[in-house]
C-alpha cells in the first residue's frame, strides 16, 4: 500500500509540474479558470503530491514492504552526504540569485538532480528508485522543456554578483546543516553522520 501511496504522490507532484511546462495547456487553463484559481490548483495539487510522497515512503518502510534491489557500498552513503551540501546551496541560489545562477542559469532544478543522485548512489531498495528516479527524471525533463519555451514566465528575481554568493552558501550550509541534523533523523528516522544506512 506504501508504494502505491507514494506512486500517487509522484504522478500529482509531477503531473502539475509538467502541465506548467505545457505552455499550451497553461494558457488554456488560465483561459478557463483564471491566473489566480489555476495557479491555487496547481499548488494545492503539487503540495497533496509532496504529502503523498512523505507518507507513502514511510508506509513503504513501516509495514515492512522493503524492496533491495542491490545493496550501495558503505562509502556511496559519505559521498551522498558531501553531494547534499553543494545541492542544498544551489537551490538556495535560486531565492539569492548572484554569480550562482548566472552560472547554472536554472540552479534549482540542478540542485534537484544533485540531490536525486546523491540519494540514488546510496540506496538500492524500490522505494528509493522510485521517488528519487522519478525526480531525477522530472528535473531533467523540466530543463530540456526550459529551452523550448517562447513566453517570459514569472518575472526574474533580480540577480545579483559575489556578496549573493556568498550569502547563498552561508544560508545554503546552515539549512544543509538543520537537514542533516534535525529533519533527517525526525521526519525520516535515519541519521545522516554516523548512521549504518544514509536512507532518504
Amino acid at each position: 500500500m506504501g508504494l502505491v501511496v507514494l506512486v500517487l504522490g509522484l504522478v500529482l507532484f509531477i503531473g502539475a509540474h509538467v502541465v506548467v511546462s505545457r505552455r499550451d495547456r497553461r494558457a488554456a487553463l488560465v483561459a478557463r479558470l483564471g491566473e489566480i484559481p489555476y495557479k491555487g490548483l496547481i499548488s494545492v495539487v503539487s503540495l497533496a503530491g509532496i504529502v503523498l510522497m512523505g507518507w507513502g515512503f514511510a508506509e513503504y518502510r513501516a509495514e515492512g514492504e522493503w524492496i533491495e534491489l542491490y545493496d550501495p557500498p558503505t562509502w556511496t552513503r559519505h559521498l551522498s552526504a558531501l553531494l547534499m551540501w553543494p545541492s542544498v546551496i544551489m537551490v538556495t541560489a535560486a531565492y539569492i540569485p548572484g554569480n550562482i545562477k548566472r552560472v547554472l542559469k536554472h540552479p534549482m532544478l540542478s540542485g534537484v538532480k544533485l540531490w536525486a543522485v546523491a540519494h540514488l548512489i546510496a540506496n538500492g531498495d524500490l522505494g528509493s528508485i522510485l521517488i528519487f528516479g522519478s525526480l531525477l527524471a522530472w528535473a531533467v525533463y523540466d530543463r530540456i522543456s526550459l529551452k523550448h519555451r517562447t513566453d517570459p514566465g514569472a518575472p526574474p528575481i533580480p540577480v545579483g554578483g559575489r556578496r549573493n554568493d556568498i550569502l547563498a552558501v552561508v544560508v545554503g550550509t546552515i539549512l544543509y546543516l538543520a537537514l542533516a541534523f534535525v529533519f533527517h533523523p525526525l521526519v525520516i528516522g535515519r541519521a545522516v553522520f554516523g548512521s549504518p544506512a544514509l536512507g532518504t
